[in-house]
């Protein structure tokens, strides 16, 4: 089948559900998502993205400035995931404290509005990853349309694209506890140096990265291609001199670049237990 077919399929979903809350973060598929339920509902779509220590600043700004220039219904919830024990042990179902607590909060909202149902931007990819989020929606009866309607994440982009969303090549994004390694306590003043950290990175104008957390040592990933413009003398000491301000006191370069999920290489050999 193909995208623009599949994509016929998700408004006959989103059409046949009648209303929906929309789990809004800004990124390509909560977009798609987003913008679809809106074109097909009108006012019975709401976007809710949700605020907390883990989202950076400059995201949040992002996805409230996209949802105005495309005239999307969109609130904003206060969430509290660093409350929770499960949260801040950061054992590898973190994700699944963090859904949990997003989807209490909507939960109310969605019955405030009278909407149907609760949907989310999971896409066929995602199932094949080790995402213990997906757990919490399935306990909370959460759909995910983008799913139902076999969606994967190169069409979502190429859809994206099509329809003029300026997101449909913006880079994956995780919340800021995912550059925290497993076992190591997440705290407010821990995301906070992340998080100066990688705005470093993104006023040097590099486009995919991540700076991993490892006590007094960031160790920055840049995409492949990127490499070579970090190591220049003259924007190597900018980021050094950056991050070194943000609280870490070496900073390392991880030469194997950008990938997801790098922090689950630090048990390699060794079996992860996830939670389903």
């Amino acid at each position: 089948m193909i995208p623009q077919e599949k994509l016929d399929r998700l408004r006959i979903i989103l059409t046949d559900i009648g209303s929906v809350l929309v789990a809004y973060s800004g990124g390509v598929d909560s977009s798609l998502l987003l913008s679809v339920a809106s074109d097909a509902l009108q006012e019975m779509a709401l976007g809710v993205i949700a605020d907390s220590e883990s989202l950076p600043r400059d995201e949040l700004q992002a996805a409230l400035d996209l949802a105005v220039e495309r005239g999307w219904r969109v609130e904003t919830v206060r969430t509290h995931e660093l409350e929770r024990e499960g949260y801040r042990t950061n054992r590898q179902d973190r994700c699944f404290h963090c859904k949990d607590e997003l989807f209490l909060h909507l939960e109310p909202i969605a019955r405030a509005h009278g909407l149907a149902a609760i949907v989310y931007g999971a896409n066929v990819d995602d199932l094949s990853d080790i995402r213990p989020g997906h757990r919490a929606a399935r306990q909370h009866g959460i759909r995910a349309p983008l799913v139902e309607a076999e969606l994967t994440k190169a069409e979502i982009r190429e859809l994206a694209h099509t329809m003029g969303l300026p997101v449909w090549d913006k880079p994956a994004f995780a919340c800021l506890s995912s550059r925290v390694p497993f076992g190591t306590p997440v705290t407010v003043e821990t995301l906070a140096r992340i998080e100066a950290a990688e705005n470093v990175l993104r006023a040097l104008g590099f486009n995919q990265f991540r700076v991993r957390h490892h006590d007094a040592i960031a160790r920055v990933e840049v995409g492949g291609d990127e490499i070579a413009r970090l190591v220049d003398p003259a924007v190597r000491e900018r980021l050094v001199e950056g991050i070194r301000s943000a609280g870490y006191t070496y900073v390392t370069l991880d030469l194997d670049g950008y990938r997801t999920g790098s922090m689950h290489e630090m048990g390699r050999g060794i079996p992860l237990r996830v939670v389903r």
